[in-house]
């Protein structure tokens, strides 16, 4: 099962693609997307959209998996962060994938085993269960952290695993 996590935001979306094999995991891919901060909002929106299509295309994940955004202290971050997060939700779903959500907490957790690990503690796990990776940005390992994450989700919840364990 080939996974993409996704860490919106709209000057850099990091994405990271892995592939779930039973409880191994392979690093397939990671990048990511930017927009023009000098560009009026439309635009880096549809350049975000524009960059996940293609990431979407060229490496052909299964299922899509987001983190959910983060309240900031200043309203209108806030506002243009969520619909950075929109256009994440939106490009996989309009390409016929499913869509899950998962907080900041959820993810460290999985990824790290406590909710409110340092990002370095993520990268450094992040780099421990996908041996050999080295992620194009810390946007990236966001992004792989969120697919590691939905991958242990659907490892517990049993919804990827067939009767002799392997992924559906």
């Amino acid at each position: 099962m080939r996974l993409i996590g996704l860490d919106p935001g709209l000057q850099r979306t990091g994405w990271g693609i892995i592939e779930a094999r039973g409880s191994r995991l392979s690093h397939v891919a990671d990048g990511v997307i930017t927009s023009n901060a000098a560009e009026p909002l439309a635009q880096r929106l549809v350049a975000l959209f524009d960059g996940l299509q293609q990431v979407l295309t060229d490496w052909a994940p299964d299922e899509a998996a987001v983190e959910e955004t983060f309240v900031n202290k200043n309203p209108t971050s806030t506002l243009k962060l969520g619909q950075a997060r929109g256009i994440a939700l939106l490009a996989p779903a309009l390409a016929g994938l499913p869509v899950h959500e998962y907080a900041p907490n959820h993810v460290k957790k999985a990824v790290v085993g406590v909710g409110h690990a340092a990002k370095d503690q993520v990268a450094l796990m992040v780099r421990t269960l996908l041996p050999g990776v080295t992620p194009k940005g810390a946007d990236a390992v966001d992004a792989l952290a969120v697919a590691i994450a939905h991958a242990h989700r659907r490892g517990r919840s049993g919804l990827g695993l067939g009767a002799a364990g392997a992924w559906r």
